[in-house]
């Protein structure tokens, strides 16, 4: 396994590089494209600060901090699934599966009903809304799941997940009945996985949670390859295995619930951005991660940038267009598993 390790490292090098420009390539072309379409000339002399009034309220104050978030959002998705198949050992791990974006949606819920709105520095609260909605349903979902004699079963983990995320919907749905018509209508488009309206306040609020939780998570990297072992093996080369792990799903949680908090109910991308990321790096996290971060900040990126361009005028939320392409990716790996 030593005499790869070389070879992987260069392969991993050139993916990450290879994905990273095409982030900036989709990057770009979302920038020009829109409602009002800017050519990338005007869009360079606007950047440089040399563009009209017009294309600068146009870029600053409506495209660009929209298109930040999916960045950050889209790379904390596919960061928080990558993190979470290798604390549970489970390659259908997934912050949607499991209920942690169900739980996200009914604090953010909560959050709405309680009179707030997304507008203002208000909006620095709605990370931790959705924050103690996915520990609530992380934690439900490891006592129901929790075996004293096997610990957790990676098949028991996924049909708990499943159950507990219907029940936060129900509760979701309930509440969002309750709403006016205004707030109704955010709380719809939201669970819908649209991102639409964000400002910049909404890119302040995600930027440190994700890079301090994305930070830990790669740092960590020999011990998540380590939980791959399986308890006794990684505990008999001094992992500490319950308090990592324990850090671990938190790191994941909180990057899970503060992507979504901001970037709305979008599902598939913590699935399939590590297994795209595992076949193309392998599946040793310090090259896994990056690589999943990047692909999950492309997917997302894309998706929102033909919701709102192809389909004109109507525009199409990002988390739709995911669906589309994740609910026939997640089969295909169910029945592949099999």
């Amino acid at each position: 396994m030593n005499f790869n390790t070389p070879s992987r490292g260069k392969r991993s090098i050139v993916v990450s590089i290879t994905l990273l420009c095409i982030a900036i390539a989709v990057i770009v072309i979302s920038l020009n494209t829109g409602t009002i379409r800017l050519s990338p000339a005007a869009v360079l002399q606007t950047l440089l600060g040399n563009g009209s009034s017009d294309d600068q309220i146009v870029l600053f104050d409506y495209r660009l901090p929209r298109i930040l978030v999916t960045v950050l959002a889209g790379a904390g998705l596919g960061i928080a699934g990558a993190a979470l198949q290798g604390i549970t050992r489970n390659p259908l791990a997934d912050p949607g599966i499991l209920g942690l974006h169900a739980g996200a949606a009914f604090g953010l819920m909560v959050f709405v009903s309680l009179s707030f709105t997304m507008d203002g520095s208000v909006a620095l609260l709605i990370p931790l809304f959705a924050f103690a909605g996915s520990v609530a349903a992380a934690l439900i979902i490891m006592l129901l799941s929790y075996d004293r004699h096997n610990g957790v079963s990676p098949i028991k983990l996924i049909l708990v997940g499943i159950a507990v995320a219907a029940g936060f919907h129900a509760l979701t749905l309930y509440l969002s009945l309750r709403l006016d018509e205004d707030t109704y209508s955010f709380a719809a488009r939201w669970l819908a996985g649209s991102v639409w309206g964000r400002d910049w306040i909404h890119v302040q609020a995600l930027l440190p949670w994700v890079v301090l939780c994305i930070s830990y998570i790669w740092s960590r990297s020999k011990t998540l390859d380590a939980f791959n072992l399986g308890d006794a093996a990684a505990t008999s080369i001094g992992t500490p295995v319950r308090s990592q792990r324990i850090i671990l799903l938190l790191c994941a949680v909180s990057l899970s619930a503060v992507s979504v908090s901001m970037a709305g109910g979008i599902g598939f991308i913590g699935l399939a951005a590590p297994h795209l990321a595992r076949r193309l790096v392998g599946p040793m996290h310090r090259h896994l991660i990056p690589a999943a971060g990047l692909i999950g900040m492309v997917i997302l990126v894309t998706a929102d940038t033909i919701g709102r361009t192809i389909f004109q005028p109507n525009a199409i939320p990002a988390g739709v267009v995911v669906a589309a392409i994740g609910a026939p990716y997640f089969l295909y790996l169910l029945v592949r598993s099999k």
